[in-house]
């Protein structure tokens, strides 16, 4: 998954030397479309502990009693006799977004001539897929949470691990809903994520589940899903998301939580190795949002396509946003200087090291709750 050592390279952690290259990226795609299942080959060991006292980690134990009296239900605490027009949606968001959510002169592109109905499927089709994304990402941190039940050494811990499996079960179920509901079905996971879903359950470090899972995969959805909510006018759909929201904030605070205590014994190779997957992470969800198989869908050149979004200041916005939370919980973690200044280089490289000083997700995770809206 990861290399260790000083002259480690974007060649030999992401496949690829420059970290923009739209050919290589364009290059993986998911070719098994049609597969009922995927299986992903791992072992770790499975922890027992006999040390049954609750409370020895009390910021860990304060997070399970907020998780306990948290709980919502997925079928009976959201509004699905909500009629939603897909098409209708996007019109209306567009008085958000601008003409043609791009926000761009499209002249001389594949997108010139383009009519309204083309531009509305566009924006179904996106919606649609970035939900399915979602759904997808969901069901990776459901796995990914019940081996943490298993590996993690503390009670408390494993304690919080168990209530946020109900969690993901539940963010699947609404998810799965609301796309087959609502949206007419999914679009099959994408290919970046997949590969990082892959890299994170086949390790079997308990400490790379909590990074990969926790403080990345959940962190970009936390902030994924509040751009989201605050730029949708679909009632069901915002209203969803916010209680997701309520929940994901303490997934990543329990993440910051138990690595912060963790990563402070480690040696500074080791804490290089984190740093080189998170960076690996970071740039395989950045790639996951390029969205090709819309463009694909859409009988649109899909690199010309992503040529051209790539311009879109909303765009540009949106993909630095994905970083809002992972780049201060990481520096909460001691991920960015500790030892050396390596993570802190290539987030600079990414453009996303301006939110360092945002508040780290441990803190600021009561902000999330339902009880204050």
């Amino acid at each position: 998954m990861t290399v260790t050592g000083d002259a480690a390279t974007n060649e030999q952690l992401i496949g690829r030397s420059d970290v923009n290259d739209l050919e290589a990226i364009l290059s993986i795609s998911n070719r098994d479309v049609d597969a009922a299942d995927h299986r992903v080959d791992s072992r770790f060991d499975s922890l027992f502990t006999w040390d049954y006292a609750k409370g020895s980690r009390p910021r860990l134990d304060r997070l399970y009693e907020k998780a306990k009296s948290s709980q919502w239900n997925g079928a009976t605490d959201l509004p699905w006799s909500t009629d939603v027009d897909p098409e209708a949606v996007v019109a209306a968001n567009r008085e958000v977004m601008g003409a043609n959510g791009l926000d761009i002169d499209v002249s001389g592109t594949p997108f010139e001539h383009w009519s309204d109905a083309q531009w509305l499927e566009l924006g179904v089709e996106s919606q649609r897929w970035m939900l399915s994304q979602f759904l997808h990402g969901e069901q990776g941190a459901l796995l990914c949470t019940s081996r943490i039940v298993e590996t993690v050494p503390w009670i408390d811990a494993k304690y919080y691990a168990a209530t946020q499996v109900m969690d993901e079960a539940r963010h699947v179920e609404v998810f799965a809903r609301y796309l087959n509901d609502k949206l007419g079905g999914n679009y099959p996971i994408n290919a970046h994520l997949r590969m990082l879903l892959d890299d994170i359950i086949s390790d079997s470090r308990w400490d790379m589940t909590y990074l990969g899972m926790q403080i990345m995969v959940e962190g970009l959805a936390l902030a994924a899903f509040g751009f989201l909510h605050d730029t949708t006018t679909e009632p069901l759909l915002k209203q969803l998301l916010r209680m997701v929201m309520s929940d994901e904030a303490r997934h990543v605070a329990f993440g910051v939580l138990s690595l912060q205590e963790f990563y402070a014994g480690l040696s500074t190779a080791e804490l290089r190795e984190r740093k080189e997957f998170a960076y690996e992470a970071a740039v395989r969800m950045r790639d996951r949002f390029l969205q090709q198989e819309v463009w694909e869908r859409m009988g649109v050149p899909v690199k010309e396509a992503m040529q051209v979004v790539s311009r879109s200041p909303e765009r540009q916005l949106f993909q630095r946003m994905l970083f809002a939370k992972i780049v201060p919980n990481c520096k909460k973690l001691g991920l960015l200087d500790n030892g050396d200044t390596w993570l802190r280089e290539r987030f600079q490289e990414l453009g996303v090291i301006e939110f360092e000083d945002l508040p780290d997700t441990a803190e600021e995770f009561t902000v999330f709750e339902l009880a204050q809206y």
